[in-house]
């Protein structure tokens, strides 16, 4: 136990001049300690409850209430009593600093006493599977000091590609460039036949644990579809029945292998997603989360025996012990399970984000589309591996150096989305805006540029729009006239034209071409628009929605018709799936 009081002597003898409170008595429980001058011991970890007791001076006697800060929120609480006990559930490892004020019957607070506190790291992974490997069994690199490694061995075909998620990395974990990219690679399953196993049980189900995993489902549809299984324990899977991601149990006795908690947003084909799920065994809780954010609660799956390996892609069908059911059709990567139940900031973190020791954000193209020397009805992807194509409609042409979009009613579509709309991406494109069309545009008017449909609207979108008018001279009449004026945008452009968007800090240059991109950061809840390598600016919008309509190149999407034609000319539409961490990430992956 450690006490901390910060003194401060009241002035004068008689009447004192100020009668705030003094700085009150401060007290940390174990299993924390107070950080000194030269000893800051780390104790506890993520999810480790601190508890701390707050008492007032020996001198004060009036003391109401008291006001505290923790650097790690944003904002100050209160709690009354004379004395009064406090809780704090640290999300993440770390320093701490705590301040806290006095709070008299008056109202007034007093001088305030700090104390600091470290956060020790929880408990490391003890599996982890990349597969990257050449060939053979998926290693196991799992930090867990003293954890039993287990290897798992692929089965039944099952292959790996170069559509791993961490994508092309051209550092190395202390930012040195590489000489050579190296690609990630992936487990690719074919949903029939095809898994991975290890030779025994990697978690004890009837404690607290973690699963995180990336996956890229091909196909959904009405076959359950699982990712990670542990008979006696767990099945992280999709349920079909449900449309969703889910947990469900793995108990020997649970005839039908029961969903415990599912999540609420649909699940998407096609498209790299993040899934993560806790048992706390203590709270006897259970919790899923979707790309980075808690999707559903419920209570935990329970646990029999545990004694089966850990299956990569499929799962016993209920009531056998040598039947096994549900295989993943598609792509799953960057496997990791830890024996004890991560926080909510830390699902969010390194994992959901798959943050590189550099400073970069690991991201994967999954689609690349060039217009140069392109000709046809068709623009083909031969770079990112993901086939993704553009198919061209109405007024929309390929001139063998751009895709020319008329603003009537060309456009390009692409069946299904690139990239989950509510996980991180980023999307870059060269455009030229048709300066003679747009000049002729009513305020208010939108074209877009490139988006992702939902059901009401875009899940996202990068478009232009005319805000103004301005005043120039004409060269031929030499006077003034009046000439509209626009912006680009880049966030949630809603069907009945509203939105929530970043916009561009100067006003869109026609017949010039730009660079825009756009990044969606899930973890922070941030959308950034860059013009160039500049950004222009951010925002915080409300997530966006899971949306699994197409992509669309030059126009949005309202029910079955489009609107919001552009003119002008595409010279080329990148996307990944993550989001980009730095203007000089984006020009490593822009190729600049």
């Amino acid at each position: 136990m450690a006490v901390a009081q910060a003194h401060q002597h009241r002035q004068g003898s008689e009447q004192p001049e100020d009668t705030r409170p003094l700085p009150p008595h401060v007290t940390l429980s174990a299993p924390y300690t107070e950080c000194l001058a030269n000893d800051c011991p780390k104790a506890g970890g993520p999810g480790v409850t601190a508890k701390f007791t707050f008492a007032p001076a020996e001198t004060d006697s009036d003391i109401a209430s008291y006001r505290y800060h923790l650097s790690s929120q944003d904002t100050w609480s209160s709690v009354t009593g004379e004395t009064a006990t406090v809780t704090y559930t640290p999300q993440q490892s770390g320093l701490y600093r705590l301040e806290v004020q006095a709070v008299d019957q008056d109202g007034r607070a007093g001088e305030s006493t700090t104390i600091t506190f470290m956060v020790a790291a929880g408990k490391a992974d003890v599996g982890r599977w990349h597969f990257d490997e050449a060939s053979g069994a998926a290693l196991d690199t799992g930090t867990q000091a003293g954890a039993v490694r287990h290897d798992a061995t692929l089965s039944g075909g099952a292959t790996r590609d170069d559509r791993g998620r961490r994508g092309v990395r051209t550092h190395d974990s202390e930012g040195v460039p590489l000489q050579s990219p190296v690609t990630d690679r992936g487990l690719v399953l074919d949903g029939g036949s095809q898994y991975a196993a290890t030779n025994g049980p990697v978690l004890d189900g009837g404690e607290s644990y973690t699963l995180s995993a990336w996956v890229r489902p091909d196909t959904l549809g009405a076959t359950d579809r699982t990712v990670l299984a542990q008979s006696g324990s767990f099945s992280l899977s999709y349920d079909a029945a449900q449309g969703t991601w889910a947990l469900r149990s793995s108990r020997p006795d649970d005839a039908d292998h029961r969903t415990v908690v599912a999540a609420e947003q649909p699940a998407t084909p096609k498209v790299w997603t993040h899934l993560a799920a806790v048992h706390d065994a203590t709270a006897d809780e259970t919790r899923l989360y979707v790309n980075g954010r808690l999707q559903a609660t419920g209570t935990a799956p329970g646990a029999g025996a545990s004694d089966g390996p850990l299956q990569f892609g499929r799962a016993l069908s209920a009531g056998s012990a040598t039947v096994y059911t549900d295989y993943f059709d598609g792509s799953i990567d960057e496997v990791a399970l830890w024996q004890r139940p991560l926080t909510d900031t830390e699902i969010a973190g390194a994992e959901a984000r798959l943050v590189s020791g550099d400073g970069r954000n690991a991201v994967e193209s999954v689609a690349d589309w060039s217009a140069d020397g392109a000709t046809g009805g068709t623009l083909t992807d031969p770079v990112s591996g993901y086939d993704a194509r553009l198919t061209l409609s109405g007024g929309a042409t390929l001139d063998g150096e751009t895709l020319v979009l008329d603003g009537v009613d060309g456009a390009a579509t692409a069946d299904g989305p690139p990239v989950d709309g509510t996980g991180s991406f980023t999307v870059s494109t060269e455009v030229t805006l048709n300066g003679a069309e747009v000049s002729t545009w009513e305020v208010g008017r939108a074209g877009q540029v490139v988006g992702q449909r939902a059901a009401d609207g875009s899940t996202w979108g990068l478009w232009y729009e005319t805000t103004g008018t301005t005043w120039v001279l004409d060269p031929d009449t030499a006077e003034f006239i009046s000439v509209p004026v626009g912006f680009w945008r880049f966030g949630c452009l809603n069907a009945d034209g509203t939105y929530v968007a970043v916009t561009s800090e100067e006003p869109a240059r026609p017949d010039e071409p730009v660079r825009l991109t756009g990044v969606y950061d899930a973890q922070d809840g941030v959308i950034k628009l860059y013009v160039g390598t500049n950004q222009n600016g951010d925002a915080r919008p409300v997530p966006n929605p899971s949306g699994t309509g197409g992509f669309t190149v030059g126009a949005t999407t309202d029910g079955e018709s489009r609107t919001r034609h552009l003119p002008g000319r595409i010279g080329d539409v990148r996307v990944w799936a993550g989001a980009a961490a730095s203007s000089q990430q984006l020009a490593e992956m822009n190729g600049s």
